[in-house]
């Protein structure tokens, strides 16, 4: 199965990418991805929370308002590094992704170097290219690709930071050893307790939440939309019915995902947890049945 993610070569998401398919195309915006899924030419890996910058808003955005659904996700551990051709002191300007400049502010601040924000971690190292008195803060798989030695390691604010990936489809999990499922509820209306109703759905059956988020509804300052995902369960459904009665919910789709092991016996399926970019044995894309597009036979 053919695999859009996030270009030029050298970003996380290629990266990724790489070890879960052979058939890969890379694009340059998040936007342009989930069109390309909504076409229905096939899966997106795209970026969705990080555990330093917190979510991202172009995938946010594209959930959103695109007709998409997530089949799987995977948890991976980012590491950032400087990578110049100069050493730092010859260094007179940064390129930085802005969310990569997030996960490692303190070290950037710390340079008092001009900085530049560019579209991708790829971009930043493509930059760097071009100019000799210039350092990019990239992965070591962007640097080992483009030939950029790596100066300073590690630089990012957390040893634990962490970037959660989601595969989306045009198609929905419709059957499948799920774990978890994500939704998008827009009150559209403004009352006391309103919040607190809609959770206290959660907790009467027992559900737990793994991710809340926020995000502007469009419709003017103080009116919101909440982007929900809840461990799967034998109430979920019966949840689901209850929030719906309250307000307008899109459904994301169920979806679950396999170990690190998996990834590198060549078992992977659609979804994929906690895994650690920066090399490593590139896998070809499998399904083993956890996650089926269509309903199963009567």
């Amino acid at each position: 199965m053919k695999i859009a993610a996030l270009g030029p070569e050298g970003t996380h998401s290629h990266e990724l990418a790489a070890r879960l398919s052979d058939d890969i195309l890379l694009l340059p915006t998040i936007d342009q991805i989930c069109a390309w899924v909504e076409e229905g030419a096939g899966t997106g890996l795209v970026p969705i929370e990080n555990s330093e910058a917190g979510g991202v808003g172009a995938t946010l955005t594209c959930l959103r308002t695109r007709d998409v659904y997530i089949t799987g996700e995977a948890y991976v551990h980012i590491r950032h590094h400087l990578a110049s051709r100069s050493d730092l002191s010859g260094i007179e300007i940064i390129y930085v992704h802005p969310q990569t400049h997030e996960q490692c502010s303190r070290y950037v601040e710390s340079l008092g170097i001009e900085v530049v924000h560019t579209s991708s971690n790829a971009a930043s190292a493509l930059a760097v290219l071009k100019n000799e008195r210039s350092g990019a803060i990239i992965s070591g798989y962007a640097a080992d690709l483009y030939g950029i030695p790596v100066i300073a390691r590690d630089v990012q604010n957390s040893s634990n930071n962490i970037t959660r990936f989601v595969l989306i489809s045009r198609e929905r999990c419709m059957s499948g050893t799920f774990t978890k499922c994500s939704i998008l509820i827009d009150p559209r209306t403004d009352r006391a307790g309103l919040l607190h109703d809609l959770l206290a759905v959660f907790a009467d059956y027992g559900i737990n939440l793994t991710r809340i988020e926020s995000r502007p509804s469009g419709r003017g300052i103080g009116s919101y939309i909440f982007f929900i995902d809840y461990e799967f369960g034998k109430f979920s459904g019966k949840a689901l019915d209850d929030l719906k009665e309250m307000a307008p919910v899109k459904e994301f789709g169920c979806y679950t995902g396999v170990t690190l092991d998996q990834i590198f016996d060549g078992s992977a399926t659609a979804s994929v947890q906690h895994t650690s970019l920066g090399g490593g044995v590139r896998t070809p894309f499998q399904r083993n049945g956890v996650c089926n597009m269509r309903e199963p036979e009567p």
